[in-house]
Formats: structure tokens, sequence, C-alpha cells
């Protein structure tokens, strides 16, 4: 055999390969988005990504069949209705969501986290007008006499790694130099083990949180006292999405002004405070 020959026919083959290659690529092109009739820009067609942190009820949780809803999850679903586009939940560590690194990566949308507005997180994140007023509360097994921080002299607290009650109780040893052991836990659902297993002495989160917690766990625990942290949460999104933040802030005022907000929040949250 002519090797010149053989070396073209190779040759020849490989190109043939490499073009087959080629268009198979083309057809497995990645969504690399959308836009909205609104203008808004989106990380993928026809749908609002949403990135949360669960298990985080009532505000996003499982239900029975695996599905995410909550108080968060219905507003988000406004934003997605107005849009003309479905919502898409993200399960991925707090950490990711408060630092904005997952909605820089093009991970999500929105975040929507039961979030506290905080001027550290306003660096890093543009929020949506505030949609909750959130407390802190501390919360104790049924039968314990606990009703202050200073009652927990030698004791251990847990708290969310991560969020503002954290924060707010490690301030608080501090300022006070209260003798307390802060045990931090990656999630919601790892501190309310830890306490309904007496690993720590009382835990700090949101009163929401701890509410839904005791109707679904009755006679487990109780909210020993309550911090007003002045607290409020938002939605946020990527620093300059201007137009997404537009429809966030549009779609919670509608839903204020046509009663939709509060049969949302009576059916997750519960009666809402007197104002």
């Amino acid at each position: 055999m002519n090797p010149l020959v053989n070396t073209r026919r190779v040759a020849a083959l490989a190109a043939a390969v490499t073009l087959g290659l080629g268009g198979l690529a083309g057809c497995a092109k990645e969504d690399t988005g959308g836009t909205t009739e609104g203008g808004v820009t989106l990380v993928k067609a026809g749908a609002l990504t949403t990135c949360t942190h669960l298990p985080y009820a009532p505000f996003q949780a499982k239900d029975d069949t695996g599905k995410v809803v909550g108080f968060d999850v219905a507003l988000v679903d406004l934003v997605a209705k107005k849009l003309g586009v479905t919502q898409e939940i993200i399960d991925t560590p707090f950490e990711g969501i408060k630092s904005g690194s997952d909605l820089n990566a093009g991970k999500c949308d929105i975040a929507a986290a039961g979030m506290t507005i905080t001027d550290e997180r306003k660096v890093v994140l543009d929020f949506s007008d505030p949609y909750f007023d959130a407390t802190q509360a501390l919360a104790v097994l049924t039968g314990s006499s606990v009703k202050t921080l200073e009652e927990l002299a030698g004791k251990r607290v847990g708290v969310q790694g991560g969020t503002t009650g954290e924060a707010y109780i490690n301030a608080q040893v501090a300022e006070k130099s209260l003798d307390i052991e802060v045990v931090s836990y990656k999630d919601l659902a790892a501190q309310q083990q830890a306490l309904a297993t007496n690993q720590v002495e009382a835990a700090v989160n949101d009163l929401p949180v701890w509410n839904e917690y005791i109707k679904t766990n009755p006679g487990k625990v109780v909210v020993a006292t309550g911090f007003d942290t002045g607290e409020q949460y938002g939605f946020a999104v990527k620093k300059g999405n201007a137009e997404l933040l537009k429809a966030v802030n549009e779609s919670l005022a509608a839903a204020r002004t046509d009663g939709t907000y509060d049969q949302i929040y009576a059916t997750w949250i519960g009666a809402k405070p007197a104002a």
C-alpha cells in the first residue's frame, strides 16, 4: 500500500469525525438563558431560578411529596407569573447565597432564603423592598425554666451558622461577658435536632421558624423569650440587575394592594400582628 495515500485517507477520516463531533456539539448547545417580555434577562429560558437553603419552614421546605413550598416560594411565584415564566428552585448552602457568589456565577436569578437585609449584605447583593418583619427567639425544651440569656451561664446555646441570629448571640455574649458556649450548626434541621436531643440547653433563630417547629412537633419545645432586633427580610438579586429588582418590587407592591400578600401570610405564617 502506498504510505502517502494511506496518510491522506487517515487525515480525511479525522476531518470527517471532527466535523461530525462539531455538529453534535451544536445540537447539544447549553441553555444560555432568555429574556422575558419585560426585558428581564434570566439564566434559564422560561424559568425564574431561585436559590434557597432548605429546610427553613415556614419560608421554604419540602412537603410530603418532596415539593418545595412556603411563604417565600409563594411570593416568588408571583414574580415568576408577572414575568410569564415558572419558578425553579435550587437548594444551595446559605454562604453562597448571602455572599452573592451564587448569583454572580449565574446559578440563579434571585435569592429567597428568609434572608435579613443588612448593610454588610447590601455590599454584594441588591435587595428588594422588605417583605417580612422578623424577630429572633430563644427556644428551650418544654419544662425548662430558662427565660433569659443570663440564665444560660455555663451552658451551650445552638445557632444556625451564617445567620443574623448567630451574629446577635455572639454580640450579646461578648457585650455582657456571658459564660455561654455558642454552638454553630450548618442548617436549621441540625440546630433543631440538637435542641430536641438536649445537645444544647437552648437555641436561637427567627420566631416564625420556632412557631412552625412547635406546630409540627407539639410538646417538645417552647419559646422562652424573644429579641426584637428590628430585622426585615428581603429577596436578593445580582448587583446591578435593576430590571429584575423592579419586577420583584412591583410584584410585592401589587400583592400588598390586592390582598394576595395577606392571604399568603395567613397560609404560611398565621394571623398578622396588629399594625
